[in-house]
Protein backbone atom coordinates (compact mmCIF):
# COMPACT_ATOMS: atom_id res chain seq x y z
CA UNK A 1 0.00 0.00 0.00
CA UNK A 2 1.36 3.53 -1.20
CA UNK A 3 1.19 5.84 1.52
CA UNK A 4 0.79 9.57 1.68
CA UNK A 5 3.73 10.12 3.02
CA UNK A 6 5.36 8.87 -0.36
CA UNK A 7 3.31 10.90 -3.05
CA UNK A 8 2.79 14.14 -0.83
CA UNK A 9 4.26 17.58 -2.04
CA UNK A 10 6.82 18.99 0.61
CA UNK A 11 7.17 22.47 -1.13
CA UNK A 12 4.51 24.38 0.79
CA UNK A 13 2.61 27.16 -0.51
CA UNK A 14 2.24 29.19 2.51
CA UNK A 15 0.49 32.46 3.09
CA UNK A 16 -0.22 34.30 6.80
CA UNK A 17 -3.97 35.48 7.53
CA UNK A 18 -3.59 39.29 6.42
CA UNK A 19 -2.45 38.62 3.24
CA UNK A 20 -5.01 39.84 0.16
CA UNK A 21 -6.67 37.57 -1.71
CA UNK A 22 -5.00 39.03 -4.83
CA UNK A 23 -1.28 38.52 -3.69
CA UNK A 24 -2.26 34.93 -2.45
CA UNK A 25 -3.85 34.32 -5.53
CA UNK A 26 -0.24 35.96 -7.03
CA UNK A 27 1.67 33.50 -5.32
CA UNK A 28 -0.30 30.36 -6.20
CA UNK A 29 -0.44 30.88 -9.66
CA UNK A 30 3.71 31.40 -9.64
CA UNK A 31 3.97 28.19 -8.20
CA UNK A 32 1.46 26.85 -10.43
CA UNK A 33 -0.77 25.19 -6.98
CA UNK A 34 -4.69 25.15 -6.61
CA UNK A 35 -4.07 25.89 -2.57
CA UNK A 36 -1.94 27.91 -0.06
CA UNK A 37 -1.78 26.75 3.46
CA UNK A 38 -2.92 29.72 5.88
CA UNK A 39 0.11 29.85 8.91
CA UNK A 40 -0.61 31.78 11.75
CA UNK A 41 2.38 31.61 14.34
CA UNK A 42 3.56 28.50 12.83
CA UNK A 43 0.82 26.90 13.09
CA UNK A 44 -2.03 26.01 10.41
CA UNK A 45 -5.01 28.27 10.68
CA UNK A 46 -6.65 27.56 7.48
CA UNK A 47 -6.18 26.87 3.97
CA UNK A 48 -7.45 29.22 0.87
CA UNK A 49 -7.84 27.23 -2.24
CA UNK A 50 -8.91 28.32 -6.07
CA UNK A 51 -12.36 27.85 -4.86
CA UNK A 52 -12.15 30.20 -2.45
CA UNK A 53 -11.14 32.97 -4.99
CA UNK A 54 -14.07 32.27 -6.82
CA UNK A 55 -16.40 32.65 -4.08
CA UNK A 56 -14.55 36.01 -2.63
CA UNK A 57 -14.78 37.47 -6.57
CA UNK A 58 -18.67 36.41 -6.93
CA UNK A 59 -19.36 37.83 -3.55
CA UNK A 60 -17.56 41.27 -3.59
CA UNK A 61 -16.17 43.34 -6.12
CA UNK A 62 -13.06 44.53 -4.07
CA UNK A 63 -12.45 40.80 -2.99
CA UNK A 64 -8.73 40.62 -4.05
CA UNK A 65 -8.42 43.36 -1.23
CA UNK A 66 -9.76 41.28 1.30
CA UNK A 67 -7.97 39.54 3.53
CA UNK A 68 -7.14 35.29 3.25
CA UNK A 69 -8.56 34.84 6.68
CA UNK A 70 -12.45 36.18 5.20
CA UNK A 71 -12.37 33.83 2.97
CA UNK A 72 -9.85 30.71 3.98
CA UNK A 73 -10.98 26.86 5.70
CA UNK A 74 -10.18 27.33 9.03
CA UNK A 75 -8.92 23.98 11.29
CA UNK A 76 -8.63 22.56 7.62
CA UNK A 77 -9.04 18.29 8.11
CA UNK A 78 -5.46 17.03 7.84
CA UNK A 79 -4.14 13.74 6.76
CA UNK A 80 -1.16 11.39 8.48
CA UNK A 81 1.73 11.03 6.13
CA UNK A 82 1.44 7.09 7.24
CA UNK A 83 -2.38 6.76 5.93
CA UNK A 84 -2.59 5.41 2.77
CA UNK A 85 -3.78 6.87 -0.48
CA UNK A 86 -7.03 4.79 -0.25
CA UNK A 87 -7.73 6.43 2.90
CA UNK A 88 -6.69 9.77 1.62
CA UNK A 89 -9.17 9.85 -1.29
CA UNK A 90 -11.53 8.76 1.01
CA UNK A 91 -11.52 11.70 2.68
CA UNK A 92 -11.15 14.00 0.03
CA UNK A 93 -14.18 12.63 -1.90
CA UNK A 94 -16.63 12.10 0.96
CA UNK A 95 -16.00 15.98 2.23
CA UNK A 96 -15.30 17.41 -1.52
CA UNK A 97 -11.78 18.30 -1.01
CA UNK A 98 -9.21 18.63 -3.77
CA UNK A 99 -6.08 19.74 -1.28
CA UNK A 100 -5.21 17.57 1.90
CA UNK A 101 -2.66 18.77 4.33
CA UNK A 102 -0.59 16.64 5.48
CA UNK A 103 0.18 16.68 9.40
CA UNK A 104 3.03 14.89 11.71
CA UNK A 105 3.40 15.24 15.20
CA UNK A 106 0.95 18.58 15.32
CA UNK A 107 3.34 20.08 12.19
CA UNK A 108 2.69 20.44 8.43
CA UNK A 109 5.27 18.38 6.84
CA UNK A 110 3.28 18.37 3.22
CA UNK A 111 -0.01 18.47 0.95
CA UNK A 112 -1.72 15.78 -1.14
CA UNK A 113 -3.56 16.65 -4.11
CA UNK A 114 -6.86 14.69 -5.40
CA UNK A 115 -4.77 14.47 -8.53
CA UNK A 116 -1.64 13.19 -6.83
CA UNK A 117 -3.82 10.47 -5.09
CA UNK A 118 -5.39 9.74 -8.19
CA UNK A 119 -2.13 8.93 -9.76
CA UNK A 120 -0.66 6.82 -7.05
CA UNK A 121 -4.57 4.70 -7.57
CA UNK A 122 -3.54 4.07 -11.33
CA UNK A 123 -0.24 3.30 -10.97
CA UNK A 124 -0.54 0.58 -8.16
CA UNK A 125 -3.28 -0.60 -10.12
CA UNK A 126 -1.44 -0.91 -13.05
CA UNK A 127 1.31 -2.67 -10.92
CA UNK A 128 -1.32 -4.82 -9.95
CA UNK A 129 -2.54 -5.95 -13.41
CA UNK A 130 -5.66 -4.26 -12.65
CA UNK A 131 -5.60 -1.71 -15.19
Amino acid sequence: MTTVGEVMSTKLVTVEPSATVAEAATVMGERHVGSALVIEEGRLAGIFTERDIVRALSQHFDAPGHTVSNWMTRGPTTVLATATVEEALDIMLSKGFRHLPVDEGGTVVGIVSIRDLSEAMAEQAEESGLA
